[in-house]
């Protein structure tokens, strides 16, 4: 890739990301951010943006990037200090065994990827707490929304989707995607040009007929034949109509004269 084509795509992802962060209102004075960085493209890319706007925003933030060391067989143990500690960054490694639960907890044939995230869940919002840090920022791109929202529509029965912001039920976290609207394709390329030194998972990039690798097939091949649809299925997420779905919990149908004035806003 020429510089001219990294400087651009660099301008784009960093646009999107203030992006989010703006119309979420993801990260505020005083504020101290855990960065998850599992050594994969995203997180990398969502450090590098981040450590750009702490120091040329007008946000009075601190960060720290976290790794959770699961014990996988043949994990680098020393590519992400060493990355870290060059780029100046303050870090810390938690080392947990979760891989030989996961292997030893879930029955042949079936994905590990729900119980290995609510394992590394709980790890990182304790981990959080002892950091004294407000704010977990995770790597999750356009892509990762706009599949996890198709995974439940087809298999779950419900619209949901990742949150580009929440917060978790104690109340004393917020979690935050500020690569919500960045593309995909678009942190490939970046993480190429700055050549960062991945580390593949052996727990998610081993598991054959992955649901989640069939829907992004299926908006792969949207994508090839009607351009821009992802970009208008985002867009969606984000103009809801309550009265035009059939949830009696999100609309009152039974009294649509006094859910109407409370939505008068909608089209009807």
């Amino acid at each position: 890739m020429a510089q001219t084509d990294f400087i651009k795509i660099q301008k784009q992802l960093r646009t999107a990301v203030w992006k989010a962060m703006d119309e979420y209102q993801m990260i505020s004075d005083g504020d101290r951010v855990m960065v998850c960085i599992s050594g994969g493209k995203d997180s990398y890319t969502l450090l590098d943006i981040l450590i750009h706007f702490q120091k040329y925003s007008q946000i009075n933030f601190s960060l720290v990037a976290v790794n959770l060391d699961q014990k996988q067989p043949g994990f680098p143990e020393h590519v992400l200090p060493n990355y870290l500690s060059e780029l100046g960054v303050s870090y810390k490694i938690v080392e947990k065994d979760t891989y030989s639960i996961v292997k030893e907890k879930t029955p042949e044939g079936k994905t590990t990827c729900s119980l290995c995230s609510r394992l590394r869940r709980g790890i990182l919002y304790d981990t959080a707490r002892k950091l004294d840090c407000n704010i977990i920022a995770l790597g999750h791109h356009r892509e990762d929304i706009l599949e996890t929202f198709f995974l439940n529509l087809f298999f779950s029965g419900k619209l949901e989707t990742m949150p580009p912001k929440y917060r978790i039920d104690k109340g004393d976290l917020d979690v935050i995607r500020p690569l919500a609207y960045c593309k995909e394709e678009m942190i490939s390329a970046f993480s190429i040009y700055k050549k960062y030194p991945i580390i593949p998972c052996n727990l998610c990039g081993s598991q054959p007929q992955l649901q989640r690798q069939a829907i992004k097939e299926l908006l792969s091949k949207w994508e090839d034949k009607f351009p821009n649809r992802k970009s208008i299925m985002l867009n969606a997420l984000k103009n809801v109509s309550p009265s035009h779905l059939l949830d009696t919990d999100l609309f009152d149908f039974k009294d649509l004269e006094s859910s109407l004035k409370d939505d008068s806003h909608l089209v009807i």
